[in-house]
Formats: C-alpha cells, sequence, structure tokens
C-alpha cells in the first residue's frame, strides 16, 4: 500500500487552490472517482486512499472562498462518500485504530473548517461496537469538561459529535441521555443524538416529545421535523407523520420539489389530496403551485389556481407555449392569465418580448383547441383596457386594433 502512486495527492497540496471553488470542486470529483477505481480491487487500498483524501482536503482548501455553499456541499458529500468506503474495509482492529489516530489528528488540524462533520460518522468509521466504547470513553471527560460551568470557554469541543456518534455505535443511550443533561446550551446538533437513543431503545413517543422540546429561535425546525416524521414513519403511523411533519420536513428551494418530495414519501396518498394541503398551508399564495400541479398532470387544478392568486407570467407563458398541442384548453388558460397577471403588474421586469410570446401562445392554443380568436381577443382587449401595467396596452396595440 505505501508503494501504491495516489494522481490526486499532487493537487492537494496545502493551499493548492485560489480563491476560486468551481476548480477544487472538480479536483474532489476527480479524487473520489480515482479511490473508488482502485476500491473495485482493493477495498482497504481504496479506504487508505480515503483517509489520505480526508487529511489533505483542509490544508488544501484553506484559501477558497466557500460562501456559495458550493464547496461545502462537495465536500460533505464527499466525506459521507469516502466514510463508506473506510468502513466497509476488513481489517484488523489495531490497523482501525490506527486509521482513526489519522483521522482525529485530521479532524483537529481543520482550522476552517471543512471536515468538521467527519465526527458525525465515528461511530460508522469505528464499525466494531468495542472499538467506539473505547473512542467514548476518551472523549467523554473532555465533554464533560468543556460543559462543566466551570469552564471558561464557550463549551465548544470539536470531538463532541465524534464522541456521541461512539456512545450511540457502542449502544450506550442511557450515557447519551445522561451527557447531555450536562450540556450548556440546548442545541439541536447534539440533542439529535437524545432522539436518536431514545426511538433506539423503543421509547418512540418520548423520543419525538424531546425533538420537540429541543426546538428554539436558532434550531433547524426542519431538521426537527424529519427526524419526528422518521419516527413516525418507522412505527407505521404514516398519517400521522403526515400531519404533523410533512410540509416542514420536506420543505424544499421549490414549490414544486416540496410537492414532489412528500408525494415520494407519502404513495398511499392521493397526489391531488396532497397539493391541495399544501395549497391550503399558504392562503393568498395559492398561484405559487401552478407549476407543482402542473408537473403532476393535474391541469384543471393548475388552472384553478393560476387564477385565484398572481402567478409568475413566465411560468405561465411557458406552460400555454409547452402544451399547446398537446392540453390546448389549458395551454388557452395560461396564456389568458399570464396576459392577465402581466396587466395587473405582475411579473420582475417583464418585457414587450414576453408580452408578445403570451399573445402568441394563446392563439395559438385557441387554434389547437378549436377556439375562435375574436372572443379570446375581444378578452384580450378587456384586460388591455383596464391594465395597470401599460407596457401590455402599448405592444399589443396594433395586434388588437382589428
Amino acid at each position: 500500500m505505501a508503494a501504491h502512486k495516489w494522481q490526486f495527492t499532487a493537487r492537494f497540496r496545502r493551499h493548492a487552490f485560489g480563491w476560486r471553488s468551481d476548480t477544487p470542486i472538480t479536483r474532489i470529483k476527480e479524487a473520489l472517482a480515482e479511490i473508488k477505481q482502485v476500491g473495485r480491487k482493493d477495498p482497504v487500498l481504496a479506504a487508505e486512499g480515503a483517509i489520505t483524501l480526508l487529511e489533505k482536503l483542509s490544508p488544501a482548501l484553506e484559501q477558497v472562498d466557500s460562501s456559495s455553499g458550493a464547496l461545502g456541499s462537495a465536500v460533505n458529500k464527499a466525506i459521507e462518500t469516502l466514510v463508506s468506503i473506510i468502513a466497509k474495509a476488513d481489517v484488523e482492529p489495531h490497523i482501525r485504530q490506527c486509521w482513526l489516530g489519522r483521522l482525529w489528528r485530521a479532524l483537529q488540524a481543520d482550522d476552517m473548517p471543512y471536515i468538521e462533520t467527519l465526527g458525525d460518522y465515528w461511530g460508522e468509521l469505528c464499525v466494531r461496537p468495542e472499538l467506539a466504547s473505547t473512542w467514548a470513553d476518551e472523549l467523554m471527560p473532555e465533554v464533560e469538561r468543556v460543559w462543566s460551568p466551570q469552564s471558561a470557554g464557550h463549551g465548544y469541543f470539536n470531538g463532541t459529535g465524534a464522541c456521541f456518534a461512539s456512545l450511540y455505535t457502542a449502544g450506550r443511550y442511557e450515557d447519551i441521555l445522561s451527557l447531555l443533561e450536562k450540556a450548556r446550551f440546548r442545541w439541536w446538533h447534539d440533542r439529535r443524538w437524545g432522539v436518536k437513543a431514545l426511538a433506539a431503545m423503543g421509547q418512540k413517543a418520548e423520543a419525538i416529545r424531546y425533538a420537540e422540546t429541543s426546538r428554539g429561535d436558532n434550531d433547524p425546525g426542519w431538521q426537527i421535523a424529519q427526524a419526528c416524521e422518521e419516527i413516525l414513519l418507522s412505527s407505521g403511523l404514516a398519517e400521522e407523520a403526515y400531519r404533523r411533519y410533512a410540509r416542514e420536513a420536506n420543505q424544499s428551494t421549490t414549490h414544486l420539489a416540496t410537492f414532489r418530495a412528500i408525494a415520494r414519501k407519502y404513495p398511499h396518498k392521493p397526489q391531488e389530496a396532497i397539493l391541495r394541503d399544501l395549497v391550503a398551508s399558504t392562503p393568498g399564495a395559492e398561484g405559487k403551485w401552478f407549476a407543482a400541479a402542473k408537473g403532476a398532470g393535474m391541469f384543471e387544478v393548475a388552472t384553478e389556481l393560476a387564477a385565484r392568486s398572481p402567478t409568475d407570467p413566465r411560468t405561465l407563458i411557458r406552460a400555454a407555449r409547452d402544451f399547446a398541442e398537446k392540453q390546448p384548453n389549458f395551454a388557452l388558460a395560461s396564456g389568458l392569465a399570464a396576459l392577465h397577471w402581466i396587466s395587473l403588474g405582475h411579473g420582475y421586469e417583464i418585457a414587450g418580448r414576453e408580452v408578445l410570446d403570451a399573445y402568441a401562445a394563446v392563439l395559438h392554443a385557441a387554434a389547437a383547441a378549436g377556439v375562435s380568436t375574436d372572443p379570446v381577443k375581444t378578452q384580450i382587449r378587456e384586460m388591455s383596457a383596464h391594465a395597470t401595467n401599460p407596457l401590455m396596452k402599448t405592444i399589443l396595440a396594433h395586434h388588437l386594433s382589428g
């Protein structure tokens, strides 16, 4: 193993990268690919490579601007992959202990930090409960010391996660709960281990109560909801999980992604029922769920939502254009809704080109649906006449003059 020459090591020297994050992200992906390829023939050698990469990550990335979050996300995904490779390698306990020593030194030297989440996987890295228990015995006194009222610091120790992860793998659930009682602050990052311990002990109702008491101004409510939802689902209480936690636990970056996440997790629920529950949770913003309804093929519901509250005109225009042939009535309604909301001043920096696109999409959909364009144009003239946005009237004046 010592004779193997890893290609990635030369690229991960200390301060190897400038401030831009695109190159290091590419290099991380390349390193992972190299380690995985080796792992197909030699899992132990791949584990050695994974440890080497984890040792080099933080020093190499110290000068990179990570404010966008892209680099942090790439590193976290890499850690998850590397931990799996290291954990799967079948080696003697003394070799694994040596590996853990190297990883521990890398974690302690993680000044920025970049690999701080490695501690959360410490139990998986230990593999055996006996080894995990040994690490827990080593780490617990330091956690207790920094949490002591006599401690002059802020109660922070970057081995706290590793301590809890080790206790959990060792099956020492009561020790987790006892240690958490000594915490100086109620932080979900620590208390989530108490939830996991109670659930593992079969005390699932108490685990949910413990999670709920962890809520605070600075705690990630969606993570707490995810933990509670998982417990209820594992207990066969899908309806209660849906009612209490589905929306908060599956909140995503878009309304469409949120709907799809819930629909995947609760396949027994009719999709329209899920969508209507989500719509009801955001009164006054029904139109924001238009894309979710369209994506699920609920065209009548989508049309209804677009009419109830402001909907992004660009989203409506795309729908009118894309479905003119496949769903002409829906496309016609979408195009008219786009013009309606544009006439009332909705939409960010709507340009004349987009008004013309909406008008063209309406006429195309009307022809496909077999609808006369005369009443459609009359309807658009009415919108223009009462428009608060003069752009629409100006752009379409020539087209509607007849």
